[in-house]
């Protein structure tokens, strides 16, 4: 059986086309990957959910994944503390191969069945634990040895994949399966597929985090200040939320370090 992420690209002869020619053709197939995300909310959506209520629980998130799709789960499992202010152990991001595969392949980390369920072993993870498996092509051996244990230990599991009928989603109790069809470049899933995955990773982690309360209205009131832009982002939250003075602003979050605490204390002497 052939995944459509394996088949030839629509367009030939790449190599002849101009740097124009090459560039609007990648966007146009570009343009058709959030239309494939949109047909897939349902799934999205059922993932998310049981997600937040594991995590309101006590639970964890957990991303395995080989390649573009495991350096695209620890990409935004690092980006929840700075963005959202929780724990670095909420939302965990494995690659095949280790944290070294981040920046360089490593040979055939993705063809062992047995390795990722070693790798959770060194966070406990446990029942009240959701684990996601990310794999473009629905068939790294890597993510599906993770997610069967994962399935026998009684752990709910879930994938982003890019074809349908794959055997990752097969494993998954949640799966979420977003088909974008041939890359523009032969079998390249950095491309289209690396995007859709990146999109939904994007809606899942966001709308898990407003579901646990770490966001205000549309701000993110919770995030670490660890660079002048940030703490000048907070300044101005505080200014929007209360009305109050610049002066006043920083000098709250100066004290307090945390825009929600600032906002928290400020309405609550008004």
């Amino acid at each position: 059986m052939e995944f459509t992420t394996e088949k030839d690209s629509n367009y030939k002869d790449l190599d002849k086309m101009t740097v124009t020619e090459i560039l609007q053709n990648i966007n146009k197939e570009d343009q058709t990957v959030p239309q494939a995300v949109a047909k897939s909310i349902p799934q999205i959506e059922k993932l998310a959910t049981a997600v937040a209520e594991k995590m309101k629980d006590g639970g964890r998130l957990f991303y395995i994944g080989a390649g573009t799709s495991g350096r695209l789960g620890v990409v935004d499992a690092s980006e929840c503390p700075p963005t959202f202010g929780v724990p670095f152990d909420w939302v965990v991001g494995i690659i095949a191969g280790g944290d070294g595969a981040i920046r360089r392949a490593v040979e055939f980390a993705e063809d062992d069945m047995e390795q990722a369920w070693k790798d959770l072993q060194e966070f406990d993870i446990n029942e009240k634990d959701v684990l996601v498996g990310i794999a473009a092509s629905g068939t790294t051996p890597y993510v599906i040895g993770g997610l069967r244990t994962a399935n026998e230990k009684g752990i709910l599991t879930g994938c982003v994949v890019c074809n349908s009928g794959s055997p990752v989603a097969a494993e998954a109790k949640l799966p979420v399966e977003v088909v974008v069809g041939p890359e523009f470049l032969s079998g390249s899933t950095r491309m289209k597929s690396g995007t859709a995955q990146k999109l939904v990773l994007n809606m899942l982690s966001t709308t898990v985090m407003i579901q646990l309360g770490r966001v205000k209205g549309n701000k993110m009131v919770d995030m670490q200040l660890t660079n002048n832009k940030l703490f000048h982002r907070g300044v101005r939250m505080i200014m929007k939320e209360t009305g109050t003075d610049e002066k006043t602003a920083t000098q709250l979050l100066e004290k307090y370090g945390s825009v929600r605490l600032a906002i928290d204390n400020l309405m609550q002497a008004l």
